[in-house]
């Protein structure tokens, strides 16, 4: 898949002042994550089902 097509986003949390924030897409049930600081570095892509694991996991610590 062309992730440069892919529509990212920050999370709410996120200050917007520069700091240390990761960047999420979804493509054809594919969630990409990037740091925001180097979008053109690597990328991590999970399953939908795996991504929802995971944000379940990191709301309940």
């Amino acid at each position: 898949m062309n992730t440069e097509a892919l529509a990212w986003f920050k999370s709410s949390h996120s200050s917007g002042e520069g700091g240390e924030c990761v960047e999420v897409a979804v493509g054809q049930g594919i969630v990409h994550v990037r740091d925001s600081k180097d979008p053109d570095g690597p990328r991590l892509g999970f399953t939908s089902a795996g991504w929802a694991d995971f944000v379940g996991f990191a709301a309940g610590l």
